[in-house]
């Protein structure tokens, strides 16, 4: 039996009672759908896509998924199902020009993009998304924080006449909270969850058969785990005689005590607080160099230690001094070469015996990835490939987008009939028909271990194989996912229950569809900056932040004035490497009236710089060159103020024009400036060099003890001039 649907291709769709149950649904309110990958949740999306375009058939869908391979997928079977012109089923990426997604979204009913795109797009006020009948967001866990999932679905629900949100996700997570955040962010009034052991939905899934196999670790490992256990609970002693009890020692939750004494440090800076915060961060690096010890094997644990000897941190050096780690670091270099971890034996045996299927092997570290493969390679008949993200790590290069679209046809086609994969594999992309799946360790996260299961049982039985070491952190990981997965479906079940039965829209909804619509007013923003909150806040005042890319300033918010946003951290980078007055300078000769924001607290403790030199550039701003200074607390806060001057600009009158910086009239501006563009040197020692030397010509020719006789230059700073004057271009 199959579809049968004006817009949906005949014969295309077999029907599921649990996916009709679904659209039933989701066709009524706002629904998070929570389903493994193998229940065929984008079949839903196009089902409820059907039913919309139907209804209202002046109306367009937006689906919304993270990266532009998914984005591609969906669009492809949206072709394939959906019966309207292909030529109206659109893809928007980075890829795609504004100028061209502003075309194709006047003539599309179906715009498949990434949410950054959609985010910039809303933001610049390029299209309006008030006839999108149905906004499909893919990867639905992905909606907390300040991911653009739910700054859209906001703006959606504020601008479309006929709102209508389906979220699709394998797993939102375990964490009760993190649940709420999404079904917040995504303004989700309803949660349909369904799982392999559905009454309704054992008849569509063949089977997955999960086995756990455990490996014993080696006596020669155990000498390298005593040392490094060691300086852990010696470390961990310390914390406590300091007055900071550890309760459990994962990285996480030490991860998560830093933070929480990095944000003391901000109010009270004590010898004690940065014992601690350094006694922490060995921790750290002790319990990752631990957990690669005990899962992955001492070929990945040697690159981590070759790593960490070439990097100059506080905290490899304490490490580095200390005997017991560099009696670590010398036995795995000793035994990397003879021993390999257990699980690898047992890996190439399981591969023997499944040699004819076609096997993803899941690892989380891609050192990993390099050892199985070299492994696997000297089976016969067997044919792996590395499969990674797109970053690069030192001289390990990532995969670009082309580049794993082309592993995986390959591995379709049975030219590669193993994957040996990084998390890149666990979401999203359409990977072909997999008969196994080898977890080469078990992971905390329920989201990812749902996912990399999801991967098998599709189309026929699957099977998984989870790879222990006994007593290690192996075992840890297992039960944390397992807990997190049995959890997260208990919340879902109380978050269903406590939804309103009625047919109708909550009443924190009615307040977006009430909300005034103002003139929207427009100001130019320096493209750099759609990556920062500041240009969605300024949307909540009816504000388009037009993207530019700006020669001077961060905004331009009329003829006149011209405003230079600076982060604390920004401001004493600039500081530090001799920018702030330049920017400054040019900021000034730009606008008749020219503002520097300072967004953030903490300006006289993030850093170790003197607090006079912070007071010093506040007041070369101010009164040397004249720009006042504005201090907000955080980005929300630089919105508000952002928006105020706008409104006072905008309704006198004045629009925004882009500007240049003013040409140098004299030549004394002239020179100060070639001079000011030197490294660390700003306008006042500009001023100081010229008095001293009189032309630039005597200031470069000057020697290192010459230019150091200056105020303010010193040794360092007259090195680096020499060095950039003297030395050959290299282009």
């Amino acid at each position: 039996m199959f579809v049968t649907h004006p817009l949906i291709k005949e014969k295309t769709i077999e029907r599921r009672l649990y996916q009709e149950v679904i659209v039933g649904s989701a066709i009524k309110r706002n629904t998070l759908v929570v389903a493994p990958t193998a229940l065929g949740k984008t079949v839903i999306a196009i089902l409820v896509a059907a039913y919309r375009l139907e209804k209202f058939p002046d109306t367009k869908i937006l689906l919304l998924s993270p990266t532009k391979p998914l984005v591609s997928q969906h669009a492809t079977k949206f072709k394939n199902f959906l019966n309207i012109p292909e030529e109206k089923i659109v893809i928007f990426s980075g890829a795609t020009s504004p100028g061209k997604r502003t075309e194709l979204w006047s003539k599309a009913k179906v715009i498949c993009a990434t949410p950054q795109v959609i985010e910039n797009d809303i933001i610049s006020g390029r299209y309006s998304l008030r006839d999108v009948s149905l906004l499909v967001v893919d990867e639905a866990h992905r909606a907390v924080g300040d991911y653009p999932y739910g700054f859209i679905a906001k703006e959606y629900v504020k601008q479309a006449e006929h709102v209508l949100i389906l979220g699709l996700t394998a797993s939102p997570g375990g964490d009760e909270e993190r649940i709420k955040e999404v079904c917040r962010n995504l303004l989700i009034e309803n949660v349909e969850i369904r799982t392999e052991q559905d009454v309704d939905v054992k008849p569509y899934i063949k089977g997955i058969k999960v086995e756990w196999v455990k490996v014993e670790l080696p006596e020669e490992f155990k000498m390298i785990q005593i040392q490094l256990e060691d300086i852990f609970k010696e470390k961990i002693k310390e914390l406590k005689s300091l007055g900071i009890n550890v309760e459990k020692f994962s990285k996480k939750e030490l991860l998560s005590l830093r933070e929480r004494i990095q944000e003391e440090l901000m109010e009270n800076k004590t010898p004690e607080l940065y014992s601690a915060l350094s006694c922490i961060a060995i921790c750290i690096n002790l319990t990752h160099a631990l957990e690669l010890l005990e899962t992955q094997g001492l070929e990945t644990l040697k690159r981590y230690f070759e790593r960490m000897q070439k990097t100059k941190s506080r905290t490899a050096k304490a490490l580095l001094g200390d005997i017991r780690f560099l009696r670590a670091i010398r036995l795995t270099e000793n035994l990397s070469e003879e021993l390999h971890h257990p699980k690898l034996e047992k890996l190439v045996e399981i591969v023997k015996k499944e040699r004819d299927k076609k096997i993803i092997v899941f690892t989380q570290y891609r050192d990993s990835a390099i050892k199985i493969v070299e492994a696997l390679e000297r089976i016969n008949g067997i044919k792996p490939v590395r499969f990674v993200g797109q970053a690069s790590k030192d001289k390990d290069k990532g995969l670009s987008q082309k580049q794993q679209l082309e592993i995986l046809k390959k591995f379709e086609s049975g030219e590669y009939n193993i994957l040996v994969a990084t998390s890149v594999a666990e979401e999203g992309l359409d990977i072909p028909r997999v008969d196994v799946v080898i977890f080469y360790e078990p992971i905390p996260s329920e989201i990812r271990s749902i996912q990399r299961r999801g991967r098998t049982g599709r189309k026929e039985a699957g099977k998984v194989i989870v790879l222990i070491a006994k007593g290690t952190r192996d075992e840890a990981f297992y039960w944390s996912s397992f807990h997190k997965e049995k959890r997260m479906r208990e919340v879902l079940e109380e978050l269903k229950k406590s939804f309103p039965k009625v047919d109708e829209r909550q009443k924190s909804l009615d307040s977006f569809f009430s909300l005034p619509v103002e003139e929207k007013k427009y100001i130019y923003v320096d493209a750099r900056e759609l990556t920062s909150p500041v240009p969605r806040e300024l949307l909540n005042f009816g504000i388009i932040s037009k993207p530019k890319k700006l020669m001077v300033g961060d905004y331009i918010i009329s003829e006149k004035v011209g405003i230079e946003r600076k982060t604390v951290e920004d401001f004493l980078d600039s500081i530090m490497d001799g920018r702030l007055l330049d920017q400054a300078l040019r900021l000034k000769r730009a606008f008749p009236k020219p503002l520097m924001i300072i967004e953030g607290e903490g300006l006289y403790s993030k850093r170790d710089i003197h607090a006079n030199a912070i007071r010093g550039a506040l007041i070369a701003i101010a009164l040397d060159i004249g720009i006042p200074l504005l201090f907000t607390k955080n980005e929300k806060e630089t919105a508000e103020l952002i928006a105020s001057i706008t409104k006072r600009e905008q309704e006198e009158g004045r629009t925004p024009q882009i500007r240049g910086d003013k040409k140098l009239t004299s030549l004394g501006e002239m020179q100060e400036f070639v001079v000011a563009g030197l490294p660390f040197i700003n306008l006042t020692l500009a001023k100081r060099l010229l008095k001293k030397f009189k032309t630039i010509e005597k200031i470069f020719t000057a020697s290192e003890e010459e230019l150091a006789e200056v105020k303010g230059i010193g040794k360092k700073i007259a090195k680096e001039i020499r060095n950039v004057v003297s030395s050959e271009y290299e282009g």
